[in-house]
């Protein structure tokens, strides 16, 4: 891997992860199932960070958080915040762009079962490192733990000294900063571990400190 990369569209350095992508390939011809490259503008004062490309969403589409559940509730919220032009996201032609927002994953390829092993997400963390580098952002959202941690591993930083807690921020320091929130998965929106109003609230303090 090229350490000063944020993406590469041929990645196989992972051989569970690329050999899932085959097979997937295999099976659904017609999907990307290849790493889903980041989405937006290339320095944006909002990075969001995922955990990896959804089975029917990003790994078919070929775009963050593009053709699946997850990708509901961030986007409509994206696009009520003025970081989007509109509020849905169905495929990589529908026409949506973002605003001073960028759109990533902590590991940029889909994982069986939707869980990356904890030495595939160290692997792809350089991707991640030369991203926030490049873009700047000034605000790091991260959706969920494990995205939590890779960001927190991509900066060099301590993991025990800033813990995950939803709405939870960190200073990163160079005027940065880490908030954290549950992940906009189906199981937490529907069991409500997170709720559009949470996630509105989330937002709300964004486009404050953004303003």
């Amino acid at each position: 891997m090229n350490p000063t990369a944020a993406y590469d569209p041929h990645c196989r350095q992972c051989p569970r992860l690329a050999g899932h992508l085959d097979d997937v390939r295999a099976k659904f011809p017609a999907y990307h199932a290849a790493p889903v490259a980041p989405f937006g503008p290339e320095h944006a004062r909002l990075l969001v960070v995922g955990l990896a490309p959804g089975m029917h969403g990003a790994n078919a589409t070929g775009r963050p958080f593009t053709g699946d559940h997850a990708g509901i509730l961030l986007y409509a919220t994206l696009h009520a915040h003025g970081f989007s032009n509109q509020p849905q996201a169905v495929a990589r032609d529908d026409g949506l762009e973002l605003r001073d927002c960028r759109i990533t994953n902590a590991v940029k390829c889909l994982p069986p079962q939707n869980k990356p092993t904890p030495a595939e997400i160290r692997s792809c963390n350089g991707f991640l490192a030369a991203e926030i580098a490049a873009v700047a952002p000034e605000i790091i959202l991260a959706l969920g733990r494990i995205a939590h941690e890779a960001v927190l591993r991509a900066l060099g930083l301590r993991l025990a000294d800033h813990p995950f807690a939803h709405a939870a921020e960190h200073d990163l320091g160079a005027g940065r900063r880490l908030i954290d929130s549950y992940h906009c998965s189906r199981y937490n929106t529907q069991t409500r571990r997170l709720t559009p109003a949470m996630f509105e609230e989330l937002f709300q303090g964004i486009r404050a400190r953004l303003s």
